[in-house]
């Protein structure tokens, strides 16, 4: 990229541009357009999530194996595809790229309706509609991401990414019970039409409402699609401390998500509990994720220094998981706490990683971090349902929830100790490598030696 000019209302960092005049609106100005766009937004997350319970309950039907392969199929577009995606990203108009997948989902649910409704379908099929479901999202999650940096004043993103996670956990717990309860009194592609509607209805904003773009995209299509993909890596793996961030990320979520997942084995195998008791951890989950999101994050906005929030939270997880292994079988409830716990400081810990996200990493260079650090934490969590089943076989199911809980904890608090890693936001772009935007044909290695 050429050198900053003076009076240009550009600010080089890291050898990264930042346009000033590109960025949110001040004042109160950006609030109306933001919130326009998330509220269509948060119509399509209920939508997807009601579309999720009923295509669970279908394949449910048929076999545990069908419902594992729409798994996986669910998660490897995002982790095969996901850094060369975060290189279009950053080359297109994120505001066409949220239509394009938008669109592109409610045509895979449009799909599904009519095949049910016709009597035609069957799991291949579904098969095909979560694979362009996945590839769909994939796209969409990073632009509304990197969007999210364009239009919301910096000061702010804490509070939003507390909004994001609120949301989240109120889907979680109400999808659910609406999803059972529409299953009963509506045929199934009555459920996918829905979600077509909830689409359209996150579509629709987008018409209207102008999303401001990072400069230097014509100077980057000067690379080739895989140079771009390179320097996303170079860049995020020569920064300590966004790269540690991301190893911690993966590790945690490795001992975390199957704690989850064997909630309902500790539930009826541990504490010999009944569907009702299962309801309260499951409730117990959403109520802290909106607690924590919304009332904590969302009014509070977390410490100065976001790494410190991240970091507490992380902690609070690991101990909620310790009370769960550690609470008698004939103490329930103080499992329900534990899980509260941990909801709690899930808001609170996975907030502002986003918003530490946006306010760090150059505009341009967004959509290939997010996707780098989505891939990652999405390819550990099979890894870790798959060792985490034996060892809860082997060993029983709170062993897993203890070891979980006291490796959590201790990253946790060794963050606290590492120094990139406290201090990322100091360093901001700057300590990323200079990256500089070379001519077409040029392999990246070539700027070492410039």
């Amino acid at each position: 990229m050429s050198p900053s000019e003076p009076g240009s209302g550009r600010e080089d960092v890291g050898g990264w541009k930042m346009m000033e005049q590109n960025g949110p609106r001040e004042g109160r100005d950006w609030v109306f357009p933001f919130f326009f766009i998330w509220g269509g937004q948060q119509f399509s997350l209920i939508g997807s999530q009601l579309a999720q319970f009923a295509l669970i309950w279908y394949l449910s039907r048929v076999s545990a194996t069908v419902l594992a392969t729409a798994t996986m199929i669910g998660i490897l577009p995002g982790v095969v595809l996901g850094p060369l995606v975060g290189a279009l990203v950053d080359r297109w108009n994120r505001r066409r790229v949220m239509i394009v997948a938008d669109g592109v989902v409610a045509l895979a649910s449009a799909g599904l309706a009519y095949l049910s409704w016709r009597g035609l379908l069957h799991p291949w099929q579904v098969y095909v509609a979560l694979l362009i479901r996945a590839v769909g999202q994939g796209f969409h999650w990073p632009a509304m991401q990197a969007s999210t940096t364009m239009m919301v004043p910096k000061r702010h993103l804490a509070r939003v990414g507390g909004l994001n996670q609120a949301m989240r956990g109120a889907v979680e717990v109400g999808g659910g019970p609406l999803g059972s309860l529409l299953l009963e009194i509506l045929p199934f592609h009555w459920i996918m039409g829905i979600d077509v509607v909830t689409a359209l209805l996150a579509i629709l904003p987008l018409f209207f409402v102008h999303i401001p773009q990072p400069t230097g995209a014509a100077e980057r299509r000067k690379l080739t699609l895989w140079q771009d993909v390179r320097l996303g890596w170079k860049y995020l793996w020569g920064w300590p401390g966004m790269s540690l961030l991301l190893i911690m990320s993966m590790v945690v979520n490795f001992l975390v998500i199957p704690a989850f997942y064997l909630t309902p084995t500790v539930v009826f195998q541990y504490f010999q509990g009944l569907p009702r008791h299962l309801g309260a951890m499951q409730a117990g989950w959403g109520l802290g994720v909106v607690l924590g999101g919304g009332l904590i994050l969302g009014v509070w906005g977390g410490f100065r220094r976001r790494m410190v929030t991240i970091l507490t939270g992380l902690v609070g997880i690991g101990l909620g998981i310790l009370i769960i292994g550690l609470t008698p079988a004939w103490a329930f409830p103080l499992a329900v706490v534990g899980i509260f716990i941990c909801g709690l400081m899930n808001g609170v810990a996975i907030g502002p990683v986003s918003a530490l996200i946006q306010s760090v990493v150059p505009p341009e260079m967004q959509g290939r971090v997010f996707t780098v650090i989505m891939a990652g934490t999405l390819a550990v969590s099979p890894l870790g349902l798959a060792v985490a089943g034996p060892i809860a076989d082997l060993f029983g199911v709170r062993f897993w929830y203890v070891a979980s809980g006291i490796l959590c904890t201790a990253i946790g608090l060794g963050g606290f100790f590492v120094r990139p890693i406290l201090h990322l936001e100091d360093r901001g772009a700057a300590a990323s490598p200079q990256a500089q935007t070379l001519p077409a044909g040029a392999d990246p290695e070539e700027r070492e030696g410039g």
